[in-house]
């Protein structure tokens, strides 16, 4: 899988070969990609480097090195962008003293819409806030904080949607709610890119990701198409059962299974066929004559799927 995407001359975000250092740490490493409309995820692990990619597509940090374009204008240093373009951080990033329609009017003053109060009252009810719009936002939970947040970034009705772990803190339905809206308005022609490090938000959401470890693109393109080299790399799994060594010889036999080891008493099987090694377990177990006390993989952290993504 290329990590490279071509940028094309209708593209609404350019990444071109961007860097972003502080000092001696750098965050974003040679990234390149381009976005058109509809909903793109940004998937990492903590600390990849997503929120650094944000904020400099956001126009609020500057590349060390190369280009970030949006709508056709550098993203750092053209105030014009913003009536365009809105960023939901992470971070808390409301006044806890301000009501919620107090704090998305504020929004809406600051970019001169002709009839705030209007635009802000729509914001709201499309996160469907409006119950607890004139409630201080410091009694407010996070699921309410991060829609609260949503509805201050739509409140200019922007081309370009940015936002940085959306979903934390929301419950089910909030985070249904908020998944429908995103779809809505994709489907209008709005280009939305959103992080995350959790990898079924990213595939309930988008057709397309990009896949960010260490600071550098790890893999980008078909969410699909992705998920499956993500499934289909190398695991490793430890199993525990009556009779290990009986068991091994088995799994030998089986095609999804290209190494075993004896261990401390347990037994290190590694399979390239995840789903055939699932099915052939059991069914080993039961040939070898032996009982399963336990199947635990030890590669299925993200940040281990990543690191392979990299390396691969």
């Amino acid at each position: 899988m290329s990590a490279e995407v071509t940028a094309t001359p209708d593209a609404a975000v350019e990444v071109i070969d961007v860097s972003r250092w502080y000092g001696n740490v750098v965050a974003v490493n040679g990234i390149s990609f381009a976005l058109g409309s509809g909903i793109t995820g940004l998937l990492g692990p903590n600390g990849a480097g997503k929120t650094t990619l944000l904020n400099m597509m956001a126009g609020f940090l500057k590349p060390s090195a190369g280009d970030v374009r949006v709508l056709g204008e550098p993203a750092f240093g053209t105030p014009e962008m913003f009536r365009r373009v809105a960023l939901v951080p992470e971070r808390e990033a409301v006044y806890e003293f301000l009501t919620g329609y107090q704090f998305v009017l504020l929004s809406a003053q600051m970019h001169e819409l002709p009839d705030a109060e209007e635009a802000a009252l729509e914001a709201v009810r499309l996160v469907e806030m409006t119950d607890a719009a004139d409630r201080a936002t410091g009694g407010y939970s996070k699921g309410m904080k991060q829609r609260i947040k949503v509805a201050a970034a739509l409140v200019h009705d922007p081309d370009v949607l940015l936002l940085d772990e959306p979903f934390n803190g929301m419950d089910p339905r909030q985070r249904l709610q908020m998944m429908d809206l995103l779809r809505r308005m994709a489907t209008e022609g709005r280009t939305i890119l959103f992080s995350s490090h959790i990898l079924e938000e990213v595939e309930r959401l988008s057709d397309n990701v990009l896949v960010v470890v260490a600071g550098r693109l790890a893999a980008a393109g078909d969410f699909r198409a992705i998920r499956k080299l993500m499934t289909d790399r190398p695991h490793t799994f430890t199993i525990r059962s009556s009779d290990n060594r009986a068991l091994a010889k088995t799994l030998m036999a089986e095609e999804s299974v290209f190494g075993t080891e004896l261990a401390d008493g347990t037994l290190v099987v590694r399979t390239n066929e995840l789903g055939a090694f699932v099915l052939a377990a059991p069914r080993a177990a039961q040939s070898a004559g032996a009982s399963l006390f336990e199947v635990r993989p030890e590669d299925e952290s993200l940040e281990s799927v990543f690191d392979y993504l990299v390396t691969r």
